[in-house]
């Protein structure tokens, strides 16, 4: 199929073959569709998780969402052909690289400027005025002939009794652009909203089957794009996030001695406790040894910190097992670093639905991912305010030195939004090589770090959870404590998993 390139256009759409091709089976969402000849009222389906890649294979994109829409423009003589570039001189040596007209290929998609490296221009050859022109993007070469002056089209003969009216409401002679396409949402309006619309016309008082769910505080929403357009991946494959920061927030006070007077507390704790001393150290020594702490460097002068207590929990069936935890509450003049974070939304799963896909099929299996909090990298700047005091060498009865976390702890509010987001960030990178019902299973089936899900076959459960392990491992998320009610799904895994 064609794909019409459109920067006119501030949503991508897809006509009704399209959708009707690949068995797009959803129910229509209303939008409004803004042209040249006004608004209009529509509904369609939407398609997510396409992929489009140039002709030689170098290119492979993910789509944005497609909206069902036949007014698509499909006029075909704006398809460029090597003949076109072998009429003019200076595009001689682009003609080769320009695909021959498919006659048998529909022009069904529209892509517009919610992908917008499409339309990035990485190489042009002009040529004479008034003559076309050729662009390389990065899909291909295309070229450009008649062109729009802003938002209208020149004409031969002008009469002057005739004006149109622009979208900013001015006349012109100029007749209106066609091609500008503006799609708005209409997310939560019944398909024909005037049957609800009170005298004035308002559709405030319309019921909608959105109107029980809990939707995103601009907090939450805040804290979403933060990770959208911070997180990323490093060169050793793990996720690096930021402290999701409040915009408007206190400024931490040095809460050293606050933390030292905690430390010598916990200190006269341990000597009481041998065991409990024991099984601390271990874990303080764990971490180091995980590259999940390191020694804090200098502060320089003036530069805002913060210092986390620590305290041990055990588990009431792991009696030989401590888990450290860092006090994000711990306040000092009345801030702490809970207070100036932000939680970020609820990104776990409904458990009842979890556990109801769980008991769907007969071949149960679950998995856990190893210290999932502690997979994820905190940003090296943000890294002075997980700052902690420990001893030196492991050893309480020698000097107290400076550590920091290089990873997000337990104790931090945010840091189950920011585990959740990460992993299924990694789900999505990983889903063209390891399959789509990789990515669901981690989307859909994980309560925070616990995956439980149910399948058909021995073998599809085999298949499924070998393939989200690798696709997590490329992360280095470990998937293990692999458990099935199957003993051929068992004898698949070691015994470590």
């Amino acid at each position: 199929m064609y794909a019409v390139i459109d920067e006119q256009s501030n949503r991508s759409l897809a006509k009704s073959e399209f959708f009707n091709l690949f068995d797009i089976d959803s129910s229509p969402i209303p939008y409004t569709l803004k042209t040249c000849s006004g608004k209009a009222q529509a509904s369609g389906r939407r398609a997510v998780n396409f992929f489009i890649e140039s002709m030689d294979g170098k290119v492979n994109l993910q789509l944005p969402p497609l909206i069902e829409c036949d007014s698509v423009p499909d006029d075909r003589t704006e398809i460029p052909s090597p003949e076109m570039a072998q009429h003019h001189p200076h595009l001689l040596k682009v003609a080769d690289k320009i695909q021959p007209v498919d006659h048998h290929a529909p022009i069904l998609l529209l892509l517009g400027r919610d992908i917008l490296r499409v339309h990035k221009v990485r190489e042009q050859i002009n040529g004479p005025n008034n003559a076309p022109y050729a662009q390389r993007l990065d899909l291909g070469w295309v070229i450009v002939g008649e062109v729009c002056l802003g938002n209208a089209h020149g004409q031969s003969e002008v009469n002057v009794y005739k004006t149109h009216t622009l979208d900013n409401g001015r006349a012109s002679y100029f007749e209106p652009c066609p091609n500008t396409i503006h799609v708005k949402e209409n997310y939560g309006v019944t398909l024909n909203p005037a049957c609800d619309m009170d005298s004035l016309g308002n559709a405030v008082f319309v019921r909608s089957e959105y109107d029980d769910k809990q939707a995103m505080s601009i907090d939450d929403k805040t804290f979403l794009t933060i990770m959208d357009n911070e997180v990323y991946q490093n060169e050793e494959n793990c996720w690096v996030a930021p402290l999701p920061f409040c915009s408007q927030r206190r400024k931490l006070p040095n809460n050293r001695e606050q933390a030292l007077k905690r430390l010598s507390s916990l200190r006269k704790a341990l000597t009481k406790k041998p065991e409990m001393k024991a099984h601390y150290i271990q874990f303080m020594q764990k971490m180091l040894d995980n590259d999940q702490a390191e020694h804090a460097p200098p502060l320089p002068a003036d530069k805002e910190h913060w210092y986390l207590p620590t305290f041990g929990v055990y588990h009431p069936q792991k009696p030989e097992q401590i888990r450290v935890m860092f006090d994000s509450s711990a306040e000092c003049d009345g801030v702490s670093l809970n207070q100036v974070l932000l939680t970020g939304p609820d990104l776990n799963n409904s458990l009842l639905g979890v556990l109801l896909r769980f008991r769907k099929e007969p071949i149960a299996l679950t998995a856990d991912v190893q210290q999932m909090f502690y997979c994820f990298v905190v940003r090296e700047d943000h890294r002075d305010y997980l700052r902690y005091l420990w001893y030196e060498d492991n050893d309480i009865t020698k000097n107290v030195v400076e550590f920091r976390m290089k990873v997000h702890v337990f104790g931090n509010s945010p840091s189950p939004a920011v585990a959740i987001y990460c992993m299924r960030r990694a789900a999505q990178q990983g889903e063209q090589e390891h399959g789509s019902d990789a990515r669901q299973f981690v989307e859909r089936q994980f309560y925070v770090d616990d995956g439980l899900t149910s399948v058909a076959t021995p073998e599809e459960a085999v298949d499924l959870l070998l393939r989200t392990k690798n696709m997590l491992a490329e992360s280095n998320l470990r998937l293990h404590k692999v458990a099935s009610n199957c003993s051929q799904v068992m004898e698949a895994f070691p015994t470590e998993d």
